[in-house]
């Protein structure tokens, strides 16, 4: 007997208020349309922002591949039905709509394929059109004075621009013709450039097996990509790399976790670089995990409730790699913002996250040192402290390694008590 069906199609009307608030700001919105350029092969990626009296738009324009008009219908789609291959940054086929309409109501994209000839394929999606009609319509060929200059920024050869009109997240109506309008499209756009030079910085810095780097500009200005931890900085001290395999329903995936304990400042090339290092975040908040997905980065600091953040330990940060197969395992969010270890990584992570830790506190401690001495101090005296430090460190590691040693753990204690000012040296 068949089971009898009913087909229930969502309200468009009513979805697309749910669709617009699943957590991006504008900086993350633009991170998800440059993913899929670099999935789109572009070697050239430019954000403009453009202000004017109620008629700001933004575009994001790519040198990639370009769609051609079925493809382009499937990218309009909420959910997406095409397969992602292995390590395509995509994910959920959400991306460029619900991105996009985070930050406005009105969607186009202006595409173009063939090399030699400018023919361009233009469709939009206006959620005012939706609500009127409650259908996910897309438009054919519409016009407006930002969807021709992505036409201009097509002539020469293939690529696609997207163009984000009637921006009522970004600038809200009582704002939209303001100078404090005009401020912040401003602000956002440096923000932007911030974000996306962490983001992508191994993209940006040709760091990425297989691929030429890729130049990403916001308001024609090149990013510079910023690396978290400052590969050209001879003073920083790289951890051995660890590598473990996570099981998931289909087999298992590799995850590789590299730690390194940058300079103090103090001991980094320049003042200028040291403040640079310290990120968006600055120094405190930007120690600890930096999570890559497929080489795009989408945890910035922190240590994932391995550990709290701590002055002591600012001057640490370590990259955790996976591979795409292992999203469900890292519950990776639409917005590719939000990451969780999973468990079994969790447990394998505390001893080289400790590990980590311990010498990142040494260097901040020898950094703080430092200030206080005299210059007559002299060389053996330094090399003598030096010694007691490393033994300190051991002993330390020695303790994390194996918790069993409680009788040795009595005999530090023993130590701190009787001979205090050689504890302080060893730094325990």
């Amino acid at each position: 007997m068949d089971t009898k069906t009913y087909e229930v199609a969502p309200s468009a009307a009513r979805l697309t208020g749910s669709l617009r608030d699943i957590g991006y700001d504008f900086p993350t919105a633009i991170a998800d349309l440059v993913d899929n350029a670099i999935t789109a092969n572009a070697a050239r990626i430019n954000i403009y922002t453009h202000f004017e009296p109620n008629g700001s738009y933004v575009l994001i324009s790519d040198d990639g591949d370009g769609m051609r008009a079925r493809e382009l219908i499937e990218a309009l789609r909420f959910g997406t039905r095409r397969a992602y291959g292995k390590n395509e940054l995509g994910r959920f086929g959400l991306g460029l709509k619900t991105g996009s309409f985070s930050q406005c109501r009105r969607l186009t994209v202006v595409t173009r394929t063939a090399p030699k000839r400018a023919s361009f394929q233009v469709m939009t999606l206006d959620l005012n059109r939706v609500a009127r009609s409650d259908r996910w319509d897309i438009t054919v060929g519409e016009t407006s004075t930002a969807i021709e200059r992505a036409k201009d920024l097509l002539r020469e050869s293939p690529g696609t621009v997207v163009v984000w009109e009637d921006l009522d997240r970004v600038l809200p109506e009582r704002y939209a013709e303001s100078g404090w309008g005009r401020r912040r499209l401003r602000s956002l756009a440096s923000k932007t450039s911030q974000h996306l030079a962490m983001v992508f910085h191994r993209f940006i810095g040709g760091d990425v097996a297989g691929r030429e780097e890729v130049i990403i500009c916001v308001d024609d200005e090149k990013l510079r990509a910023w690396d978290p931890f400052a590969p050209n900085e001879p003073e920083r001290k790289v951890l051995d790399e660890h590598h473990y395999e996570i099981e998931t329903e289909r087999g298992s995936s590799e995850v590789r976790f590299r730690g390194v304990v940058l300079p103090a400042r103090d001991r980094f090339t320049s003042l200028e670089e040291f403040e640079r290092l310290s990120g968006p975040l600055k120094w405190n908040r930007q120690q600890g995990l930096y999570i890559y997905r497929a080489d795009r980065l989408v945890q910035h600091g922190g240590w994932s409730g391995l550990r709290g953040i701590d002055e002591h330990m600012k001057l640490a940060r370590a990259a955790i790699d996976f591979d795409t197969d292992l999203d469900e395992s890292f519950q990776i969010n639409v917005a590719k913002m939000s990451v969780e270890l999973p468990p079994a990584l969790r447990q394998m992570l505390e001893r080289p996250v400790q590990e980590l830790c311990v010498l990142a506190d040494d260097a901040y401690r020898r950094s703080a040192n430092s200030g206080g001495r005299s210059d007559v101090t002299t060389k053996a005296s330094k090399a003598s402290e030096t010694a007691l430090r490393d033994v300190g460190i051991a002993l330390k590691a020695a303790i994390m390694e194996d918790r069993s040693l409680e009788e040795f753990r009595g005999a530090l204690s023993k130590l701190r008590q009787r001979l205090p000012e050689l504890a302080r040296q060893l730094e325990l």
